[in-house]
């Protein structure tokens, strides 16, 4: 039995690279009707059709930590 998955972008944040018919983006998305998550992953879309490839989903705690170690190694 297959199970049912869907997810809806919710807000498109930033596209940080292109490569042909394949971007990475950061954006906020909702899995199955769920609260919406961060969500940084690779995309491709093509012939009208789009297609979610490997990626990351953080929650907004995840989300904040992640900003914090960032800013830290930029003072580095």
């Amino acid at each position: 039995m297959e199970r049912a998955f869907n997810y809806e972008i919710v807000e498109r944040i930033a596209v940080l690279s292109r490569s042909g018919e394949t971007t990475k983006e950061l954006n906020r998305v909702s899995y199955n009707g769920a609260s919406p998550k961060w969500d940084l992953r690779s995309w491709r879309r093509s012939d009208g059709e789009e297609r979610l490839l490997k990626g990351l989903t953080l929650t907004d705690e995840e989300a904040a930590a992640l900003k914090e170690a960032l800013a830290l190694r930029a003072e580095l």
